[in-house]
């Protein structure tokens, strides 16, 4: 049956002390929002909407970051969970089958948890996600025989006998899309806080002689974010849980807890990952490449068999081609290195196209950028880029060609020619001690006055 997700995102998150939507705080290198996208997008939605709130323009703007279909509604007012369900009626018209709640600051709700609740509304008219908490504290308590749900009580309404309860309320919910809207219609907010609760459809759909149905999950997929310190301990499980998948998945990883995953990283079969190894968002390895130690990677694709630092950065744009070397202190950027090509040490490698098995020597510069715009430089198949050439683009180096090194190309460099772009060198016999004597002398006369 088709799915659809309801995201709420309208939270300010008071307690983060921050100006930042809390759903747009950074999880393994990618927004909150954009795990419980993540999370829903393996059902393979009809429709995700996602509803905003504070900050509403720049939690959109992250929404269609990751997904540009996913629709928006607006919560202006934070009236309760039910309320903010209902502002995307309207981007939910005509939409059929099964819509699921999700939380934007709820990021380790797994695919197959979904998938399980999904399965259960086959059984039930609603179907809510719930978890045996080892401290409940102020969660909503859950009401229930087996996985027939009665019930929902949230802390501040609840009675020491029900707060005594340890089946919590994790606040997903799977349900029919119209018969969810209808529900959300009748609710009330004559309670404690005077808020329109969502979970007040499980008592409304039982009224109507409805079933609703309980799958449980992990105490660890409910976690929710909504201080610092609850960021860094969502941070610290997320990484524990991407480094285990990675080397269950044939990645080896020399120090595993040195090595930081982003949201999306994909690394293939034996490949080697070395100690202290950051990755930022859109990074892609294929199978058996080595990246050593302390390197960052970012928006880049790394072929088969290439290998990559140690202390090399590689940014957004960089594509490397099977067999590719780059060594220490190496920086890439929106560029592509064909195959076989080797940049060893010290260079900045921006804005360029550079062929099969060519050589980059020590301390290369593509000087791309002319103050206002950027430039690319091409440098062809099986050419030698000697050491300390400062590449002035926009330039071409043709192939087999040789740089000298201590150049400036400015010029284009035809196929096969050897380029020097250098002052002549001059030399003075005896200067230098002359010179010295000099120098040392006002040095000298200095110290005296």
């Amino acid at each position: 049956m088709q799915v659809s997700l309801i995201i709420l995102a309208a939270g300010q998150g008071t307690r983060m002390a921050s100006d930042l939507p809390k759903v747009l705080h950074r999880l393994g290198a990618a927004p909150l929002l954009h795990h419980a996208m993540a999370a829903g997008q393996s059902l393979d939605p009809e429709r995700i909407v996602v509803v905003t709130g504070h900050g509403a323009e720049a939690v959109a703007k992250a929404a269609h970051a990751f997904d540009d279909s996913a629709l928006i509604a607006h919560q202006a007012e934070q009236s309760g969970t039910a309320h903010a369900v209902l502002q995307a009626e309207s981007a939910m018209a005509g939409a059929g089958g099964n819509a699921i709640v999700l939380y934007g600051d709820t990021p380790f709700v797994r695919a197959e948890t979904l998938q399980a609740m999904v399965e259960a509304r086959e059984r039930h008219a609603v179907v809510v996600l719930g978890f045996d908490a080892a401290d409940p504290g102020r969660y909503g308590r859950l009401i229930a025989q087996g996985d027939s749900l009665e019930r929902i009580v949230e802390y501040k309404d609840a009675t020491d006998e029900e707060r005594a309860i340890t089946l919590c309320n994790s606040g997903v919910i799977c349900a029919d899309a119209a018969t969810l809207f209808r529900l959300c219609h009748a609710v009330g907010n004559t309670n404690a806080a005077g808020e329109y609760y969502l979970t007040d459809i499980v008592a409304l759909a039982r009224a109507e002689g409805l079933s609703a149905g309980l799958v449980l999950c992990d105490e660890a997929e409910t976690m929710g974010i909504n201080t610092r310190a609850e960021l860094a301990a969502a941070e610290a499980a997320f990484q524990r849980r991407a480094r285990l998948d990675a080397m269950e998945n044939g990645v080896t990883l020399t120090a595993p807890d040195t090595v930081f995953f982003a949201l999306d990283t994909t690394i293939g079969r034996d490949t080697i990952i070395g100690p202290n190894v950051v990755f930022g968002p859109r990074v892609t390895i294929e199978s058996e490449a080595e990246i050593k130690a302390f390197c960052h990677l970012e928006g880049c694709h790394i072929s088969r068999g290439a290998d990559v630092g140690p202390f090399a950065r590689l940014r957004p744009g960089a594509e490397l081609a099977e067999g590719v070397h780059v060594g220490n202190f190496v920086e890439i950027k929106n560029a592509i290195l064909d195959e076989g090509v080797k940049v060893g040490h010290l260079s900045y490698i921006g804005d360029a196209d550079v062929g099969e098995f060519t050589n980059i020597g020590a301390g290369t510069v593509t000087c791309n950028y002319d103050g206002v715009m950027k430039h690319r430089t091409r440098i062809g198949k099986r050419a030698f880029i000697g050491s300390d050439t400062m590449l002035v683009a926009p330039v071409t180096v043709g192939d087999g060609a040789l740089t000298a090194s201590g150049s400036v190309i400015t010029e284009n460099v035809p196929a096969e020619a050897v380029a020097m772009g250098r002052a002549r060198q001059v030399n003075k016999p005896g200067l230098a001690t002359k010179l010295f004597d000099r120098l040392r002398a006002i040095k000298a006369g200095k110290k005296d006055a």
